[in-house]
């Protein structure tokens, strides 16, 4: 038996989640569908187990798995997500996650992932190891966009249109403050220091259309 904390967007998908690992004898501790709830709850709760999906509404469940390598939490990770991207199951290993598994596998791989975290052991589902290999082979084509948000990648098309963070903001429903730390805060994850830069990256990786990046460049002049 083993203490769990659930991590998912949808809540049926907890309450179902819920149900099978309880009836399995484990003891669910607490659930959420936001990161940095989930975090104050971890640092509180402790759990043994967290079973963590990675699309999290306009966040990515990566964030959340960073933040606990960071902390050095003493928790293991299984990771339960309908994303088959190879990029992501290598980050997620990457980051730490002890076991992988696909939201369309059955309920007794999710098990083995639990019972092989609990143990300090990997645990990869059905097809995930043939992705992890595929990401980790031809890591040199991976596309650094892949790991953002939805609610960043949203940002950065407006970032690159040459949109202020007020004019964004205005945009999203969201104040300025939050987001310009959502612009730091991608820009760090691409390991770029200005717009211009923002810029070539999101041309090169095809996330703009490179015909407007003249007119892009010069309104970031502009502004």
């Amino acid at each position: 038996m083993s203490s769990l904390y659930l991590v998912d967007d949808h809540q049926i998908m907890r309450d179902g989640l819920r149900a099978l690992l309880e009836s399995r004898g484990h003891v669910v501790v607490g659930e959420s569908s936001d990161p940095t709830h989930a975090l104050a709850d971890l640092l509180r709760l402790r759990p043994e187990v967290l079973l963590l999906d990675l699309n999290l509404g306009g966040r990515s469940g990566l964030e959340l798995l960073a933040e606990v390598q960071r902390r050095q939490l003493p928790l293991r990770t299984v990771v339960l997500t309908m994303s088959a991207q190879p990029h992501q199951v290598a980050e997620g290993l990457r980051l730490g996650a002890s076991g992988y598994v696909l939201k369309g596998s059955p309920s007794s791989e999710l098990i083995a992932a639990i019972d092989a975290a609990v143990k300090g052991k990997r645990y990869l589902g059905t097809d995930v190891a043939d992705l992890a290999l595929e990401a980790f082979t031809q890591a040199q084509d991976v596309d650094p966009l892949s790991l953002l948000s939805p609610r960043e990648r949203q940002i950065i098309v407006m970032v690159v249109d040459g949109l202020s963070s007020s004019a964004i903001g205005i945009e999203l429903h969201l104040s300025p403050k939050t987001v310009a730390t959502y612009r730091s805060r991608l820009m760090k994850k691409l390991a770029v220091s200005d717009v211009p830069s923002l810029v070539r990256l999101a041309v090169r990786h095809k996330l703009v259309d490179s015909g407007d990046q003249g007119l892009r460049n010069r309104r970031v002049h502009d502004a």
